[in-house]
């Protein structure tokens, strides 16, 4: 009996020590830091505890060491930690096709263009199609459209789509324009045939007239599509992004998301909004919203008019430089018609809106069926060019600008010779903006920009390009704080998602989406904030990059 009565109080001792000394079991730690929450009173902490995937605790960093006993921990070593950065505006399929595709990106001339066409074309020998993106016409001596000439000239037998730095244009060749069955001009809606003195197709086409031969080339497969997308994502993580909005995608475009993001095959979360055409609408009003852990489509993305650089851009007034106005993609009747319909479902509406015209036309659309009803969060992507009296609309409807802020330093180049000295002060006005609605979603439109978060954010704040140009910035009184432009690519871009409650910043309960710079972004002098380097990047408390020392 002693010996019994021994071993039971010695059974008593360990379990009472045990449940004395024994932590909460916990995934992950993150501490010694200085954590920029981005919650609404900006604080910031040194450290953070994360259990299956969510934020569960933030304060100091011994406490919660002490506190938890944790799978993992990771010592920031003094570093600086943001929310994951949240693209509000971007294209990741066609991000991942460029990859494949001959870069256009600055080329200084056509002649540089055909060259690096004959180098891809050797490297690339049994390509069926040679598809190219990135030409812009104003980085030449000559800024006229280039026409299809040359191109027949050196590539007669094999096809070629080249698309415009701006996606609004493409130059195709003669045997393109053959595959397409286009060996004459006619009128398209929201487009435009360009053709030569004998009224004879000269390769360009403009907004919805690149349809008319990009339906001919060859689609990917699931297989490839997978590889490719898997390769563009990992260039997005290399630099903090852990969600992106894709603006605009098809339906088997979407059927694809569902197919991978099921398997678990691609990390970065994905808003998806469906391009809205008439057999789209009718799809998915049918089978509803959806979301999972990352991918969510709940919202349409309408296209109101072309681009500023292909002079696509519907303007109230004429160009400053040519004699149009630029054209809407589809009549004022049928947008009513489209958001009538989207209004009364589930689903947001997104506009892309460039010029005066589009802007004001989908304003006042969507001020029509709004009816001050703020929990829509309705979007203007773009809002580039907006006339003196729709600046309040945002406001007065509740309508969220997405805006890019690179675009502004990309385009201030030859804007204010397409639309003037007057109309360029309301162009790319991302403070005027986000004084009348209280908050901007920021993106960056890749690939037509680079997907770099900081490049956006750099531009936001100092209104300048990767060369420091213009000296004092561009149009200042549009730049906006470091603190704004944090919100706009964190919690503000989560809110223009319905996603505020679940991501956009590191609090209690929120998915543990978080980043780790190698500088200070709110501190560090402006000239260094495009070259601040990605150390981490952590998504549902899983890292899904890690940069390699040296």
């Amino acid at each position: 009996m002693k010996n019994f009565n021994t071993n039971l109080l010695f059974l008593f001792l360990i379990g009472f020590f045990a449940s004395c000394t024994t932590n909460k079991q916990i995934d992950l730690i993150v501490y010694n830091a200085k954590v920029y929450t981005v919650d609404s009173a900006f604080s910031i902490v040194e450290a953070f505890a994360v259990n299956n995937g969510v934020i569960v605790e933030l304060g100091d960093g011994q406490d919660l060491l002490n506190k938890y006993d944790a799978k993992d921990k990771i010592d920031a070593q003094g570093k600086f930690i943001y929310p994951g950065f949240y693209d509000a505006h971007a294209h990741f399929f066609m991000l991942a096709e460029a990859m494949d595709e001959v870069s256009l990106l600055g080329s200084t001339s056509f002649d540089e263009v055909i060259a690096r066409i004959q180098d891809y074309k050797t490297k690339n020998p049994d390509k069926k199609w040679i598809i190219g993106n990135g030409w812009d016409q104003n980085l030449w001596e000559t800024k006229d459209f280039p026409t299809r000439d040359s191109l027949d000239k050196y590539f007669p037998e094999t096809p070629i789509y080249l698309t415009r730095v701006d996606y609004h244009a493409a130059l195709v060749n003669g045997k393109a324009l053959e595959k397409a069955g286009l060996d004459s001009a006619y009128l398209v809606d929201g487009g435009l045939i360009s053709i030569n003195e004998e009224g004879i197709p000269d390769g360009i086409l403009v907004d919805n007239a690149m349809q008319l031969v990009k339906n001919h080339i060859p689609k990917q497969q699931n297989s490839a599509l997978l590889k490719i997308l898997r390769r563009a994502q990992d260039s997005l993580l290399s630099v903090g992004l852990t969600s992106i909005v894709d603006a605009g995608l098809t339906k088997d475009q979407i059927e694809s998301l569902k197919i991978f993001y099921n398997e678990d095959s691609l990390a970065i979360r994905d808003y998806a909004m469906v391009m809205a055409t008439p057999e789209s609408i009718k799809e998915f009003l049918r089978s509803g919203t959806y979301e999972s852990d990352k991918l969510t489509v709940r919202s349409f993305k309408l296209m109101a008019d072309g681009a500023l650089g292909s002079r696509g851009a519907c303007l109230l007034h004429p160009y400053h430089d040519a004699p149009t106005q630029g054209f809407l993609l589809q009549n004022p009747e049928e947008f009513d018609k489209t958001i009538k319909r989207l209004a009364n479902s589930n689903f947001q509406v997104n506009t892309h809106a460039i010029g005066d015209s589009a802007n004001r036309i989908i304003l006042d659309t969507y001020g029509k069926y709004l009816k001050d009803n703020q929990e829509r969060r309705w979007r203007i992507e773009h809002a580039q060019i907006i006339a003196p009296g729709d600046f309040d609309k945002f406001k007065q409807f509740h309508i969220i600008p997405s805006v890019q802020p690179t675009h502004a330093t990309s385009d201030m180049y030859w804007a204010e010779d397409r639309i003037g000295p007057y109309r360029i002060k309301g162009a790319y006005a991302y403070k005027k903006l986000l004084d009348e609605y209280g908050l901007l979603a920021l993106g960056s439109d890749f690939p037509v920009e680079h997907f770099n978060p900081l490049y956006g954010f750099h531009a936001a704040v100092a209104r300048v390009d990767s060369k420091g140009y213009p000296e004092g910035g561009f149009q200042m009184e549009n730049a906006i704080s470091r603190e704004q432009a944090l919100r706009g690519m964190t919690i503000w871009a989560a809110y223009s998602c319905f996603q505020e409650k679940k991501r956009g910043s590191i609090e209690k309960g929120k998915d543990a989406d978080f980043i780790i710079l190698e500088e200070d972004i709110m501190a560090a002098d402006v000239a260094k904030l495009r070259n601040i380097k990605t150390l981490r990047t952590v998504i549902a408390g899983e890292s899904v990059f890690i940069r390699k020392a040296g």
